[in-house]
């Protein structure tokens, strides 16, 4: 168990995704101490089907990969609590977290890799549904829906990965989506144009959704084969996501014009003491990939073994291994 109140640490890392744990991998290496705080291991990557273009890794789900950086930053002697951090307070030269259940923990430098938050639909009866039709993760819910109808709405990556992974498991996956031609990688493009049991209905909104107990149909922005209904049992949504920044404007810290985190090319933010890096910046051409995030999470931690060191920030510390 971490220590809380009694031990300072060289660094605090809020956020459990690859961001976070790569820090923590870097931080252990070169000796820093270091705590991880994040409520889900490995963060939105958990919730993958698969991830397939991390270096190294052909195939793999994502909640394995979330596993296994976990595992290698706790092998390292990073420490890890499944605590949510409610504040953060800067108190000299240090800094003083606060979580859900009030324990308290005490850092010289931390870093930010909170991530983003789902897109939601903001329509009527979107709560109503929720857990009873409405789902944001195709991986953790997919297998509700076995040999039923569902829809999945969206045409980024994020759709396109749901709508191949339920349509192994559903009878029927209608993908819609308000363009009117499906972006992200080819492949998953690809797989879905493939699937006879997917059926994409472009330049088309969801605008209602209705049923008794459960979600029983979804009402479209036109008429699609004769009627604006469409009987589904379940709708996935997957339509994007902003950055998580509470914290980082709890902090002051500097966003750009999408609030995303702004950072230099070393990960730090325009508060001394806090660096950035995932999701959440404005860094890595907000291409928000695995392999992005881990990098920053390595920078970030480069960064702050040359600030702890020689007491300044040196983004360029290249003779550190």
């Amino acid at each position: 168990m971490p220590d809380s109140i009694n031990k300072i640490y060289d660094i605090a890392i809020v956020g459990g995704g690859p961001a976070g744990f790569s820090a923590s991998i870097y931080a252990s290496r070169y000796k820093l101490s270091n705590i991880v705080f994040g409520k889900i291991i490995g963060g939105t990557i958990s919730e993958a089907h698969k991830v397939c273009n991390y270096p190294g890794v052909s195939d793999i789900s994502g909640y394995d990969l979330g596993m296994k950086f976990f595992e290698q930053a706790k092998e390292l002697g990073g420490e890890y609590s499944s605590e949510h951090i409610m504040d953060i307070t800067k108190e000299g030269d240090t800094f003083k977290l606060v979580t859900q259940s009030a324990k308290e923990y005490v850092a010289k430098s931390v870093i930010l890799g909170i991530g983003t938050n789902r897109n939601k639909l903001n329509i009527e009866s979107e709560k109503k549904f929720l857990g009873k039709g409405v789902s944001y993760c195709a991986t953790c819910d997919a297998m509700f829906y076995r040999d039923k109808t569902v829809a999945v709405v969206g045409g980024s990556n994020a759709a396109t990965m749901a709508a191949s992974l339920l349509s192994d498991v559903a009878k029927k996956v209608y993908l819609i989506y308000r363009g009117t031609e499906l972006r992200g990688e080819p492949m998953w493009i690809d797989q879905v144009v493939k699937k006879e049991n997917i059926e994409i209905i472009y330049t088309t909104i969801v605008i209602g959704l209705e049923g008794s107990e459960t979600l029983e149909r979804i009402k479209l922005s036109r008429e699609y084969n004769g009627s604006e209904y469409l009987d589904t049992d379940g709708v996935f949504v997957e339509i994007g996501s902003v950055p998580n920044v509470d914290l980082a404007k709890k902090l002051g810290l500097e966003l750009d014009s999408m609030n995303y985190i702004k950072v230099n090319e070393d990960q730090s933010t325009s508060l001394e003491g806090v660096w950035a890096a995932g999701d959440c910046t404005s860094a890595s051409n907000r291409f928000r990939q695995v392999v992005t995030a881990a990098s920053e999470g390595s920078i970030a931690a480069n960064s702050i073994y040359s600030y702890l060191k020689n007491g300044k920030v040196c983004g360029n510390s290249t003779e550190i291994y």
